[in-house]
């Protein structure tokens, strides 16, 4: 036994050093690999052109550069060493098997298929679980897509009751897989005793009976093969990294060998020797990428004389800051080009024609170093004095020397240290410091405040001289001064000239200045009666519109949640405690089985041994070879029944139902926040969607099926614990000295297989940062031609994570030998001081047997036990970013019952005083002080330009939001006093684009009144109001159409009238119409017109329009502007006074 003790010492340090070296030089060839990828994959996305980020979001990039590469490390690394040490050890197996028995290894092959059979259905099990998910998923996607529709109708809890019904087939899924999955499992471990009986029963046979086998010989056969397929099986998780780490290299790869439309850092090009600075565009039409369905530039003639100021004036979206884009080639035209002194600018060099660029934006972007490495990227190589000239050309001197640190002074990320004025003066130092041929300036000066507008635009107008500049702004009285005003419209420039000639025009331009002067006039005299102080008076020199709120927001990583306490997701799981009692019983059943095993082992080797089987009685053989064959298909059978049933049934039972509530409390709580959660780019209905698809799902990795392994494991152990001690107490003591390391072993291999890159994220934060900022902020970095010093940068932060892998490899290839060698180390000090207690004290040899094998077990069951570590933690963290969404008090709560209620509702609105900032948006006013009232059954039109403030008073009188400042009264109740759904169900709405769900004609329009259950005859007395009924008794299925997807089956016009008739159906006091016929031709808004005329009846109404026509019959017209009534009154009363809306009336103006 001594010399077998010693040939374990020398295999188990043999598998050290190997285990070292296979684990240490696989992860070092994947760092070396992985460092290589990650530089191409970086230097090919700050290649691309800016339509290729349009297409792709930031927070995907950041994904594939940390997740999708990290996945390919995983299939690369340590899993390729393990899976072809596991395949060899697969391979030696059978050949030994059938090298020493041919017979018995076939009789055992035999059997392997059905394994496999077993293991390939669980596979396929668990990929069709998420599709039952689908339609709920499909549920949740369409109410969350369209939250302000469900919000105005009130119909949280139908559509909380629509979802709950489609999860239905989810759960029961669910618990048909558990049920499978149990049965599976059972019939493989059926199959593998059923192996050992057969593989026993006919191995003795070939022993006793033929004796062609010796002992020894079967066990070599029987283990060889065994472990064999054992490590098979094993090997499939390495697959599993294999598949994912491919599916996650098609998209890296794809990226990488795709070549940019436009190449930023390609040499080709001419340089010209000498730069007037003219500019021209010949018929060009541009769409972006990302809409090609949207014309932004259509036929665009226009000349841009050097040395002159050209300013683009025009509505949102007319294309002026497209064709500064085109300018700066960030873009290609999809017909007709742009020329530069006649050249056109797809011949010349990109970096240099980006060199002769000055860009100064609404909002600049400074990268987070100090002010002087800021104004410094503005030209490489640029000197000090240079820097300090740039500044005080800017403004920007005064302000820096204040500064403690001066122009050492860090900015922030993102410039966050810094003011509005101070941002936009660095950007302008940073502009000038290239001393560029053309200067652009995109609203430059919008955001800022009086004061520091005045400062900005002194700088302005001192760096203008001499240079090509083309100025884009809101802000009338900043362009007035320039050559050439040009007037752009759906695409076109469709007028040119000075500030006279255009207002003489009574074009584009002086529908712009009229509303601005009113609005400035106005707002002038409101602020001298409040005599508001600068410092506290937001930035009011751009109103933004709703639609503005929602761009731009920063795309910061998800915030840290600390994971979840496991008692309070238990009480969750609570009401199926029966369940679990059941299933913990299965288990627990389940637990003692391995044990038993290793007891019938033993027994199988005192029987195997020369003294039993040269027995005198062949008769009592046999009887005892068939009796241990026998006992083996009895503990199947109580493993399988316990497995199957108990354990598998009742686990998924009680996780499918708690997955089911949490999914529903989640979706819940989803649809009960305020509308201003929804603006926040981490509450998109995608990350809503995906949130209730996985996160809920996860959860049960920390009830459930956890629950059932640590009591597998438990009992494992306790039953072999007791077993070894009745066997041996001393023997025991040795191996238990073991069972941590060995438990440490199975543990760390566990740990192997969930892959060591994710260690790898920290290593990665100071190059991640890099990226993100290179990537949030691309057309700055590329207006400025810094894409080389941002790839450099990040090359460089590459090389501390990859010395950081270079040093793990070792470390992890020494755990990993170390854990492969303690076995070896155990079985050695056990057969050692084994055959020690049968030489010296008497001890039965199976009782040695007995005590390893049942103690080996129970250490490998605490290794499977911790190899559910990664699930769990994962199920924390689910958990508590459920309950962190359960846990958040909406600010507008719609399922309280608190506020007023009042029976007699009129319908008289009044606003006064109201200031409103979108939350998203706070350094934009939308609102600035809007009082405006209309009586019970009048009609308020609001009037204006995109981004006054129309579509905000409505939400606010939703209750969508509340006001910042001033209060919105309802029949004299203060609106944030008022029960929430009790006022919405007095509001009916019709907007510009509406929302309607995927089903019928009938179910749509009876959404609009949630609270009753209504007959097919209100209906149709909605739908004939709404001069519906026609045309919806000309269809096929008539009132049981399918609208399809967002109504995709239907036109506009079809669309808008159901839209009437579902807010006829709630009988609403209040009619709110949002521009409801501007997106129809003239046909159908005739008829969409007359329906709301009609509807209007006996009814407050608030319309918003941009064609004056709609609205001339109005009560009351509210003209806007910057979040601000310039003027009220009848139409006639305002076509007296000769102000904004008589000179809109006048020119026939449509307010875009």
């Amino acid at each position: 036994m001594t010399n077998f003790a010693y040939y374990y010492v020398g295999i188990g340090a043999g598998v050290f050093i190997l285990g070292y070296l296979q684990i240490s030089l696989w992860i070092t060839a994947a760092a070396r690999q992985i460092q290589i990828i990650r530089k191409m994959y970086f230097r090919k996305v700050m290649r691309m052109e800016i339509g290729w980020f349009d297409c792709t979001s930031v927070g995907e990039l950041n994904t594939r550069m940390s997740d999708d590469i990290n996945k390919i490390n995983d299939a690369i690394a340590d899993q390729v060493g393990i899976f072809i040490q596991r395949f060899t050890t697969f391979v030696c197996g059978f050949l030994m098997g059938f090298a020493k028995g041919w017979k018995l290894t076939l009789v055992i092959v035999s059997v392997s298929p059905l394994i496999g059979v077993g293991a390939g259905l669980m596979a396929l099990l668990t990929g069709m679980e998420l599709q039952a998910y689908a339609k709920a998923g499909a549920v949740a996607d369409e109410v969350l897509s369209s939250v302000r529709t469900v919000a105005a109708f009130g119909g949280e809890k139908k559509e909380v009751e629509r979802y709950d019904c489609n999860l239905i087939s989810a759960q029961r899924w669910g618990i048909r897989k558990g049920l499978i999955m149990g049965f599976f499992t059972g019939y493989m471990w059926f199959i593998i005793f059923l192996c050992y009986a057969l593989a026993f029963w006919y191995g003795s046979s070939l022993v006793v009976d033929t004796q062609e086998y010796s002992p020894g010989t079967l066990l070599q056969v029987f283990f060889g093969v065994l472990i064999a397929a054992l490590s098979l099986g094993q090997a499939s998780p390495c697959l599993e990294a294999f598949a994912a780490g491919r599916g996650a290299a098609t998209i890296i790869f794809e990226t990488i060998e795709r070549e940019p439309e436009i190449d930023c850092l390609s040499e080709a090009g001419y340089k010209l020797d000498k730069v007037k600075g003219d500019l021209e565009f010949h018929n060009v039409t541009f769409h972006y990428p990302s809409r090609p369905e949207v014309k932004i530039l259509e036929q665009l003639n226009l000349q841009v004389t050097s040395g002159e100021t050209t300013a683009f004036v025009g509505p949102s979206g007319a294309g002026k800051s497209t064709a500064i884009q085109l300018i700066q080639r960030f873009y290609d035209p999809k017909e007709g080009m742009v020329t530069l002194d006649g050249h056109d600018i797809r011949g010349l060099n990109i970096q240099w024609l980006r060199s002769l660029i000055g860009i100064v934006e609404q909002e600049p972007v400074l990268f987070a170093t100090s002010i002087a490495e800021n104004i410094r990227y503005g030209r490489p190589g640029v000197s000090n004095d240079d820097i300090i000239t740039a500044a005080k050309e800017a403004n920007a001197y005064n302000f820096i020397m204040d500064l403690p640190q001066k122009f050492d002074t860090l900015v922030g990320e993102g410039g966050g240290q810094m003011s509005g004025g101070q941002k936009q003066r660095i950007a302008i130092a940073r502009a000038l410091v290239r001393n560029p041929r053309i200067l652009l300036l995109d609203m430059a000066t919008s955001a800022l405040d009086n004061e520091s507008e005045a400062v900005v635009q002194e700088a302005l107008d001192k760096v203008r001289m001499g240079r090509t500049t083309i100025s884009i702004a809101h802000r009338l009285s900043t362009i007035k001064n320039a050559d050439v005003i040009v007037g752009f419209e759906h695409g076109r420039a469709v007028e040119r000239g000075k500030h006279d000639e255009l207002l003489d025009r009574k074009g584009v331009y002086f529908t712009l200045v009229t509303l601005q002067s009113q609005g400035d006039k106005a707002l002038n005299q409101k602020e001298a009666e409040s005599s508001v102080p600068d410092a506290e008076r937001k930035s009011l020199n751009r109103a933004g519109s709703y639609r503005a709120s929602l761009s731009g927001l920063p795309d910061d990583d998800s915030e840290e949640v600390e994971p979840a306490p496991v008692t309070r997701i238990l009480k969750y799981n609570a009401p199926e405690w029966p369940y679990m009692l059941f299933g913990s019983f299965g288990a627990a059943v389940n637990g003692g089985v391995n044990p038993v095993y290793s007891l019938l082992f033993s027994q199988i080797l005192a029987v195997r041994f020369p003294p039993t089987f040269s027995m005198p009685d062949p008769v009592e053989q046999r009887r005892e070879i068939n009796g241990i064959c026998l006992f083996f298909v009895i503990v199947f059978i109580y493993s399988y029944i316990f497995r199957s049933f108990f354990q598998g049934y009742a686990f998924s039972k009680s996780g499918e139902l708690l997955t089911r509530r949490l999914r529903c409390l989640g979706f819940q709580a989803m649809l009960g926040k305020e509308i201003s959660w929804f603006d926040d780019h981490r509450n998109s209905p995608g990350a809503l969607t995906t949130r209730l698809a996985t996160d809920a799902s996860q959860v049960q990795g920390a009830t459930g099926s956890q629950i059932g392994m640590i009591v597998n494991s438990l009992t494992n152990i306790g039953v072999a614990i007791i077993i070894s001690f009745y066997f041996s107490w001393k023997l025991t003591l040795v191996i238990l000295c073991f069972l941590p390391f060995l438990a440490l072993s199975g543990g760390f291999q566990a740990k192997m297989l969930t892959g060591f890159a994710k260690q790898d994220k920290e290593a990665l934060e100071a190059a991640g940062q890099i990226s993100g900022e290179a990537l949030n902020n691309i057309r700055t970095i590329a207006g400025l031609g810094k894409e080389r010093n941002f790839v450099e940068m990040f090359e460089a932060q590459l090389e501390a994570p990859y010395q950081a892998a270079l040093k793990k490899a070792n470390v992890y290839g020494a755990c990993y030998g170390f854990a492969q060698c303690v076995v070896f180390m155990a079985n050695s000090a056990s057969y050692r001081f084994g055959g020690y207690l049968v030489y010296r004290e008497g001890l039965h040899f199976s009782f040695v047997f007995r005590v390893i094998s049942a103690i080996v077990t129970s250490g490998t069951a605490l290794g499977r036990a911790s190899s559910y570590t990664p699930d769990y933690a994962k199920a924390k963290i689910s958990a508590a970013r459920f309950f962190q969404l359960l846990d958040h008090i909406p600010k507008i709560s719609v399922y309280s019952d608190e506020g007023d209620k009042w029976d007699n509702f009129k319908g008289d609105i009044e606003f006064i005083d109201c200031k409103f900032t979108y939350p998203s948006r706070p350094d934009i006013q939308v609102l600035n002080g809007l009082s405006v009232s209309v009586r019970p059954g009048q009609t308020l039109a609001f009037v204006g330009s995109s981004g006054c403030g129309k579509s905000t008073s409505v939400q606010l009188l939703e209750r969508f939001y509340d006001p910042n400042n001033g209060r919105v009264l309802i029949d004299g109740h203060e609106s944030t006093r008022v029960n929430v759904a009790f006022l919405r169900s007095k509001i009916g709405i019709v907007s510009q684009e509406p929302i309607l769900f995927d089903c019928s004609i009938a179910e749509n329009i009876r959404y609009g009144d949630n609270q009753r259950d209504l007959s097919m005859n209100d209906v149709i007395a909605a739908a004939k109001k709404a001069q519906l009924h026609e045309f919806v008794m000309s269809l096929p299925e008539k009132y049981d159409t399918n609208v399809g997807s967002q109504g995709s089956q239907l036109s506009r016009g079809q669309k808008q009238r159901i839209a009437i008739a579902r807010a006829i159906i709630r009988d609403p006091k209040i009619l709110l119409l949002d521009e409801a016929t501007s997106a129809l031709d003239t046909e159908s808004e005739k008829t969409v017109q007359e329906a709301l005329d009609k509807a209007r009846e006996g009814r407050t109404c608030i319309v918003i329009a941009h064609r004056l026509s709609t609205i001339q019959n109005s009560d009351i017209i509210a003209v806007m502007s910057r979040g601000y009534v310039i003027e009220k009154g009848t139409h006639d009363y305002l076509m007296s006074l000769k102000g904004a809306y008589y000179k809109l009336v006048t020119t026939g103006a449509k307010l875009c």
